[in-house]
């Protein structure tokens, strides 16, 4: 049961994240675009022109509430990371324990983004940001050396080459070069897959993908039968 409500954190935290994302952006007087806007744009506490790393003019009116998804999308993640080390989507020993613990990271960092908005607290906001695409990350690489071996092999290798790619896009937007998806669609490549690996991992442990079946015991006829 623990690890299934770890599996139900991952889904939940991704899910109402990606639902108030909408919300709030669809309050916008002035169209949100995936392209031209930061994620934090939408927890901006005030309205203003904001020029780094590119211009545009930011007004959420709906920022309390995107503030309060990064809270609990950051801190649903990292109940994820704990709660599913005692199942069997992981490896036992320390590269296990150091992706879950890299991944509960860029859950805190989500934390400490929707705490301190960027133009409220820009040094807190830039550590939120650091850890979600920085320690998230690399807890997603070490992820596709440290799931279970009944986790299909490519689903493994998946896991780990999400991890590359978010890294290398991380990389470009902290270089501003955005290879013309522009700074926000840079910056969600950076942010986005750690967050649709959990809720891949989420969906597939309460569907039972990453529960294995019970003891099986021989039959009558000395074939093997599955209780449960």
């Amino acid at each position: 049961m623990k690890v299934r409500i770890g599996y139900g954190a991952w889904v939940a935290g991704v899910v109402q994240f990606f639902v108030l994302h909408v919300v709030v952006q669809s309050a916008w007087a002035r169209p949100y675009s995936w392209a031209r806007n930061n994620i934090s744009d939408l927890g901006n506490a005030h309205c203003a022109l904001q020029t780094d790393p590119e211009s545009r003019y930011v007004c959420s009116p709906g920022h309390e509430l995107m503030n309060v998804s990064f809270v609990t999308l950051g801190a649903l993640l990292a109940v994820g990371a704990a709660l599913t080390g005692g199942g069997v989507l992981w490896r036992g020993g320390g590269r296990a324990a150091a992706a879950r613990l890299l991944l509960a990271g860029g859950g805190l960092g989500f934390v400490l983004a929707g705490l301190a908005p960027a133009d409220v607290d820009e040094n807190q906001h830039a550590l939120g940001a650091l850890l979600v695409m920085g320690s998230g990350n690399l807890g997603l690489v070490l992820a596709g050396w440290a799931l279970a071996e009944r986790v299909p092999a490519w689903a493994r290798r998946v896991t780990g080459l999400l991890g590359v790619v978010a890294l290398t896009a991380f990389g470009l937007f902290l270089s501003t070069r955005f290879l013309g998806l522009g700074m926000g669609g840079m910056e969600r490549v950076a942010a986005f897959p750690v967050l649709l690996w959990a809720l891949a991992a989420g969906g597939a442990g309460l569907l039972g993908g990453a529960v294995p079946r019970r003891d099986a015991r021989p039959g009558r006829n000395g074939a093997e039968t599955v209780r449960g």
